[in-house]
């Protein structure tokens, strides 16, 4: 009458999937951490170079401010 199977033990090799598919989420969410971290860089960068190249093409000489150290007397 009931048609379910009964509830089998862990398996040595079910617990060795469980284990090998752990490990590939953890490498995939790494690697997906990583690639974020390097576009966030790259759009910055671009971010960046733009704003210097507006600042050079109209014509302005101090685009990049340079920190000089204050001197005391």
């Amino acid at each position: 009458m009931n048609d379910m199977p009964p509830q089998q033990k862990p398996t040595r090799e079910t617990k060795e999937h469980e284990s090998d598919r752990r490990l590939g989420n953890i490498i995939i969410g790494v690697g997906l951490v990583l690639l974020v971290a390097i576009g966030w860089w790259l759009a910055d960068a671009m971010y960046v170079a733009r704003k210097a190249d507006d600042c050079i093409s109209s014509g302005r000489r101090n685009c990049s401010p340079v920190d000089v150290p204050v001197r005391e007397r």
